[in-house]
């Protein structure tokens, strides 16, 4: 009887299954066992091939070879990793393996990571699915014990190949059609360029914004205060002068005040939702401080490595029917300091179960996020983990806990012809709000005295009861421009293509035809930040003047947020089988075509800066044909003669025959800084830098860093280098 080749995505989940499956001996690139072989690629192996490796006469920029519309993109294998590629292939295709079982990630780039690989080592062997949402060893037995025929996602790898093949031929066409328009290096995408859309409008919102005054009026009837407001108005509580809002007071200030309405109403403000990737992002930002960027890494690493979560890069924020023991089982796992929340949760013992969180309809690849039935040890959490975990079984607790039941008082106060309006609101059930949302949440914000329309416990009022205004006070303000956007707010946007909803339902009507998916929505916002387009300052997100300038002189068509999110729409329909691939395809190959013919017919004047104009002698420099920025003052620490110059992904020596290169990410992967220039010069002057998590160093010609705590550097590697 031959092997089956189970194939992961990542070495570390490819250990994982093959100790649950008894594959303990090691092979080359593989672990072994009786029945089942397992290996792993490192991400992608094989990815499209570029234009210029197709045909070399499309490796010169020029509109003559544009635009590049192949009917198939060949596919190539990726040489950093052509190593474990020929381990892969030699281990599928060989004549003692009978069958293959896909195991990698459970959603669209998991499936192409492994069609992919089996496209391009010819392997015509029969494949099934490992489709699961957690890491735990009785995940993975489950997993094998359900495992499904892998025809069954030929639509999610049809889409996913629709998704690859878009982003490179609007990516490759409209990146060389606008460089070459505007001489200067400009990367457009699909996806990432309707996001700076969005960064762009909102900056262009705050500086186009003008601010106008306004004036609101209090009055004190003593044991409660009013807000006038008029229904003529909007907003209804502003007055454009200070003259009528003196007159108002003066008109009101002393007199008798007759209650002409005084109506309380019983609410019920349900329990939040559990947690997709989005909303986890988005309050973890507003929260804690991460980036989305941090999340996702934080919830991956808390999936792969602790298994102390579900599978994290989901669009779905309910669980299905059959998860409800393993939930109660869950619950009663959790750590101690969650236990005294857990009675409120399991209610009599049992789960309480509503269409909110328990709905089989709603659950698309993959379920909420949750903890799973594993204990955790927290002890070997990091900190960051820490509070991503506590956030995430807060809100499992919380989204079973009876909703908060309160009254609202709404009291229409009448004094002559003017009218006040008071809103009180008393908790009769604090439900979900009994669990906080962090375990040392921030202290609320306290309401300034007599901040508009404030909400407390009101005395008891009828109508027809009179109070005398003892006082009328008069408050200046200026309307707001609106707030930059944060993580948060723009992953929203991108969830939503654009529209800003508050309406959670509108919002849930948007799904599926957002920009980007859950999994890639924060190596966008990070793609944006790498190429200059977009900067962070502080908490927010806001774009340069690079980006303002690119956005400029697109068509709405490829910057449109909401012609973006059909495209993603169409993508989830060709994944279920209700749209053609082809029909998909044929749009963006118009696409394309128009975006070149724009690009060509479009006007030059636009200038982009300087460091970032292409060189006019043809580009065939190490820089790839665009000028770098000569740091002065600076000695190149390989051979002594050169300056450092940066271009926007590394530093490099100015002689050309020293090939000492700095990229900006070499220590990223390490937990390391993003190299600046500030930093460069830091390190050239001083040879060691320490910061908060560690310290980066330059020593024999290396640039390490040692994370904080460790005597050894964690990227042990040459970071300078001559190839």
């Amino acid at each position: 009887m031959g092997k089956i080749v189970v194939v992961a995505e990542k070495p570390s989940v490819g250990r994982d299954i093959a100790r649950v499956i008894g594959c303990r001996t090691s092979g080359d690139g593989c672990l072994i066992g009786d029945q089942y072989i397992v290996t792993w690629a490192v991400g992608h192996l094989v990815t499209l091939m570029e234009p210029d490796e197709m045909d070399e006469h499309l490796k010169k920029w020029t509109f003559d070879t544009l635009p590049i519309l192949p009917e198939e993109i060949p596919l190539k294998v990726i040489s950093a990793t052509k190593s474990q590629y020929s381990k892969v292939k030699k281990l599928i295709c060989d004549k003692e393996t009978d069958s293959l079982i896909c195991a990698t990630d459970a959603g669209r780039e998991g499936e192409l990571i492994f069609r992919y690989i089996y496209e391009k080592s010819g392997c015509k062997k029969p494949f099934d699915r490992l489709w699961i949402s957690s890491m735990t060893d009785e995940a993975i037995r489950e997993g094998f014990r359900q495992i499904r025929p892998g025809s069954d996602y030929d639509g999610l790898y049809e889409s996913a190949r629709c998704r690859s093949k878009a982003d490179w031929l609007v990516g490759m066409n409209a990146s060389r059609a606008f460089t070459l328009r505007y001489n200067a290096l400009l990367s457009v995408g699909r996806v990432q360029t309707p996001t700076l859309a969005i960064l762009v409008k909102r900056r262009k919102e705050i500086e186009n914004f003008k601010p106008e005054g306004f004036c609101t009026v209090t009055a004190d009837f003593g044991d409660y205060r009013g807000t006038w407001f008029s229904e003529q108005l909007d907003p209804d509580t502003h007055l454009k002068t200070k003259a009528e809002a003196d007159a108002i007071a003066g008109a009101v200030k002393g007199k008798e005040g007759r209650v002409v309405q005084a109506e309380t109403v019983r609410k019920h403000e349900l329990p939040p939702q559990l947690y997709d990737l989005t909303s986890l992002q988005r309050d973890a930002n507003r929260m804690l401080g991460f980036t989305a960027d941090k999340t996702l890494k934080t919830a991956q690493s808390l999936y792969e490595t602790h298994k102390a979560l579900t599978y994290p890069r989901t669009d779905s924020r309910y669980l299905p029917p059959d998860m409800i023991p393993r939930v109660v089982q869950t619950m009663k796992i959790l750590p101690e300091n969650y236990q005294k929340f857990v009675p409120g949760a399991l209610r009599d013992g049992k789960l309480p179960v509503s269409k909110r969180t328990i709905d089989a309809s709603k659950v698309t690849d993959h379920h909420a996020i949750i903890p799973t039935a594993k204990k955790p040890d927290m002890s070997k959490f990091s900190e960051d983990e820490r509070k991503l975990y506590d956030m995430v079984a807060r809100r499992l607790l919380a989204a079973f806990y009876p909703a908060c039941d309160y009254d609202a008082t709404k009291i229409i106060t009448e004094v002559g012809e003017h009218r006040f309006r008071t809103n009180g609101k008393v908790i009769v059930v604090n439900g979900w709000h009994d669990i906080p949302p962090l375990e040392n949440p921030p202290k609320a914000r306290k309401k300034a005295k007599g901040e508009e329309e404030e909400e407390g416990p009101l005395p008891p009022l009828n109508e027809g009861d009179t109070r005398i205004v003892r006082d009328a006070a008069v408050k200046e303000d200026k309307t707001k421009p609106p707030a930059p956007h944060t993580d948060a707010s723009l992953l929203a946007a991108m969830e939503t293509a654009g529209k800003e909803l508050d309406d959670e339902e509108l919002a849930k009507q948007m799904k599926g035809s957002g920009i980007g998916t859950p999994a890639t929505r924060a190596a966008i916002i990070e793609r944006l930040l790498k190429v200059g387009y977009a900067a962070r300052k502080g908490k927010t997100l806001q774009a340069t003047d690079k980006g303002v300038l690119l956005i400029d002189i697109m068509p709405a068509e490829i910057a449109s947020p909401e012609m973006t999110g059909r495209w993603e729409l169409a993508l989830h329909e060709i994944t279920d089988g209700k749209q053609d691939a082809g029909r998909f395809m044929d749009g963006i190959r118009r696409m394309s075509s128009f975006l070149v013919d724009y690009a060509r017919n479009a006007s030059s004047a636009v200038v982009f800066p300087e460091d970032e104009r292409r060189k006019r002698t043809g580009g065939k420099g190490r820089q790839g044909g665009f000028a770098a920025a000569v740091l002065e003052g600076t000695t190149c620490p390989i051979c002594g003669k050169g300056k450092l110059q940066e271009t926007p992904r590394a530093f490099s020596c100015t002689e050309p025959s020293c090939r000492c290169t700095l990229w900006k990410d070499c220590l990223t992967r390490g937990g390391g800084p993003v190299l600046t220039e500030k930093l460069i010069r830091l390190l050239l002057e001083k040879k060691q830098l320490a910061g908060s998590t560690g310290t980066v160093m330059i020593r024999e010609g290396n640039i390490l860093f040692y994370p904080k705590g460790n005597e050894a550097p964690s990227v042990n590697r040459s970071m300078i280098y001559q190839k």
